[in-house]
């Protein structure tokens, strides 16, 4: 260890090494600060000045890697790369090896002192994350963190880092076709049902070429009712299958329904006043929220009969004649999402709310059922194939983080 790192003395070995190493020393430790320098950017771009191409990216403390580009050379950071960038609001951490400039306020750039391999130090950071408090300021938490590492003259380091670079290659690849696959859906979407000026789809499926042309049906006559549930008290955990539960307006705002994001309904009183539980074959629509996420909907496959509405949902009920899938598909479409987020009003900047009138007044273009059903089942076929591989990218992940649970010794943080 060089002179200008503090030895406190401490050693550790982590759960997991790789067979060349087994037999070697263990390992130092120390803290953040002493063997990180920060970099100092010749120069920040605001967020105005972010443009959608250039020569160089931004990046900045969001969760893109790339939040922009820019042209804007007295600003590029080149001569000390690689090197980590940390938000310091939001703990993200971002392995940078071209050149690149700073984005706004909020991040610190640190690089490596000789005794560690930058990328070792990288994944070493992201395997003992600082835990996000409110948007506080983290940088001093982290430059108290204590954390280990292996000679930096026996290659362990190298051999970590690669094997964990690798890792994160096939989790990128496998994210490229979970986006390929999300963008054909998009795209096969935008052929499949009319576009806005339009009264017909571009194409049709050869079975239906012949048959007669989509018709303008206001939503009332697609749907049998349009209910909301009621507002209670509720717990801060999901319910469990023999609890009553209330839905969050966080179950629809993907567009999949998410049946987890439910809150548990203890006192008695409350659980007589729920209704309007969770049926199967029906959409759920976000009645009340951001301007943002207000008219969000998603399909419900399943029933539920233990979690119910909040008076902040609806349920658009099955009526026949009328595909509940396709329909779901209609209203999620940019299209859809458009109409039901126009209806919005209220004097309010941060919640907007949609009038059920309004709702079942839209007037929708459709095919004949036989053709609603083509259509529902062609996309929910490709709903099933971006679910798998992106359970497979989820797979890939866990795998990766318990690997780095197993490749690092896990330390505490030192004292402020």
């Amino acid at each position: 260890m060089s002179s200008n790192m503090k030895d406190n003395g401490s050693t550790s070995f982590p759960r997991l090494r790789f067979p060349s190493f087994r037999n070697a020393g263990s390992w130092k430790q120390s803290t953040v600060k002493e063997i990180i320098a920060t970099v100092t950017p010749p120069k920040k771009l605001q967020t105005s000045d972010y443009e959608t191409e250039g020569a160089f990216p931004i990046i900045d403390q969001s969760p893109s890697y790339i939040c922009g580009w820019t042209n804007d050379r007295e600003a590029v950071i080149g001569k000390e790369l690689p090197v980590i960038v940390f938000g310091d609001h939001t703990c993200v951490l971002k392995f940078v090896e071209r050149p690149f400039v700073q984005g706004a306020d909020g991040i610190k750039i640190i690089r490596p002192k000789c005794e560690i391999d930058a990328r070792f130090l990288f994944f070493t950071l992201e395997a003992n994350p600082v835990k996000q408090e409110s948007y506080k300021r983290h940088f001093s938490i982290l430059k108290e963190r204590k954390l280990c590492f292996p000679d930096p003259s026996s290659g362990e380091q190298q051999k970590i880092a690669d094997c964990l670079a690798s890792a994160d290659a096939l989790i990128e690849a496998q994210g490229r076709k979970v986006e390929a696959l999300r963008a054909h859906k998009k795209g096969l979407m935008q052929q499949l049902f009319p576009q806005k000026g339009e009264t017909q789809p571009r194409f049709r499926f050869p079975e239906f070429e012949r048959a007669r042309e989509w018709a303008e049906i206001p939503l009332s006559k697609l749907v049998s009712g349009l209910n909301a549930g009621v507002s209670v008290n509720s717990g801060d955990r999901p319910a469990m299958n023999n609890e009553i539960g209330v839905l969050k307006t966080s179950a629809v705002t993907s567009g999949i329904f998410e049946p987890l994001e439910n809150k548990v309904v203890f006192d008695d009183e409350e659980i007589r006043r729920v209704k309007e539980p969770v049926h199967a074959d029906t959409i759920i629509i976000s009645r009340m929220n951001t301007p943002a996420l207000v008219g969000a909907s998603a399909y419900v496959k399943d029933s539920l009969p233990n979690i119910f509405l909040p008076d902040r949902l609806w349920a658009a009920k099955s009526r026949r004649g009328t595909s509940m899938r396709f329909l779901a598909f209609i209203l999620g479409s940019d299209r859809g999402r458009a109409t039901l987020s126009s209806l919005a009003g209220g004097s309010s900047g941060s919640m907007k709310n949609i009038a059920k009138p309004d709702v079942l007044a839209i007037l929708l273009t459709v095919p004949p059922p036989p053709e609603q059903q083509r259509i529902a089942d062609c996309l929910t076929s490709l709903d099933d194939l971006i679910a798998a591989e992106t359970r497979k990218q989820d797979t890939l992940k866990t795998h990766k983080k318990g690997l780095m649970q197993q490749l690092f010794p896990q330390v505490g943080e030192g004292d402020a």
